[in-house]
């Protein structure tokens, strides 16, 4: 009699003459030799890395993906009687699903919904992995990957629509700027001797700003305005 141990993560498949005899563990596991065989499976949550492929979108744009299957097995005897390298398949039939679903959607829908794209991709792996005794729990798009023309092409494309919204801020401010130098003018207007009194400010303000040898001289407006009447006699 021999005695095996199986981690509490584990599940063991035994068989007997090279059949199917239980499934046990965790624990301690009794076998015979030469009679019983056990065969081990680790039921945490595994990743498969899917490498980088071409594909190409509904609108003929090449692409490269690369994704992450994150999956774990529900079914040890099934996924020992059903096939034997779960992992290759996995990979293998996650590739196939990145090019149908890249292949059926265009690519601004592929760069803008990455979530919706590897749900679909999930379903599909999904649907066959459950006969194999496998629960795919999520696909990760990594990566994608665009031609260098392309590239350059969305580049501009995002210059010039940031080039556009700085023009229309612009001309918004310029807008706002003349409407409030309107009303401030009908205001100062309005007002006696108010638009004189904002000319002199602005006019001493600007000559104090300024390192030159210029002097202002104020006068009071009756006196020019007495020179403006001796002028007309």
């Amino acid at each position: 009699m021999v005695f095996s141990i199986i981690n509490q993560y584990e599940k063991g498949i035994r068989f007997a003459f090279g059949r199917y005899d239980a499934v046990v563990g965790p624990g301690f596991v009794w076998n015979i030799p030469f009679y019983h065989s056990l065969r081990t499976v680790d039921m945490r949550v595994k990743t498969i890395p899917v490498q980088p492929q071409e594909a190409m979108t509904k609108d003929n744009v090449p692409v490269k993906i690369a994704a992450v299957v994150y999956y774990k097995i529900v079914d040890p005897l099934k996924v020992i009687m059903s096939i034997s390298d779960y992992n290759f398949a996995i990979a293998q039939y996650a590739q196939t699903a990145v090019r149908d679903v890249v292949g059926n959607n265009e690519l601004d829908f592929v760069l803008a919904d990455r979530d919706k794209i590897a749900a679909e991709i999930e379903k599909l792996v999904e649907e066959e992995t459950r006969a194999w005794g496998i629960d795919v729990s999520a696909i990760k798009l990594q990566d994608i990957e665009l031609p260098q023309d392309m590239k350059r092409a969305m580049a501009k494309q995002a210059e010039a629509e940031r080039e556009k919204r700085a023009t229309i801020i612009l001309s918004e401010g310029e807008f706002q700027s003349a409407t409030n130098y309107a009303d401030a003018a009908r205001k100062l207007s309005s007002i006696h001797g108010a638009l004189h009194l904002r000319t002199l400010q602005t006019l001493a303000t600007n000559v104090s700003a300024e390192d030159s040898p210029t002097h202002l001289w104020l006068l009071p407006t009756q006196i020019m305005k007495f020179f403006e009447n001796f002028g007309k006699r």
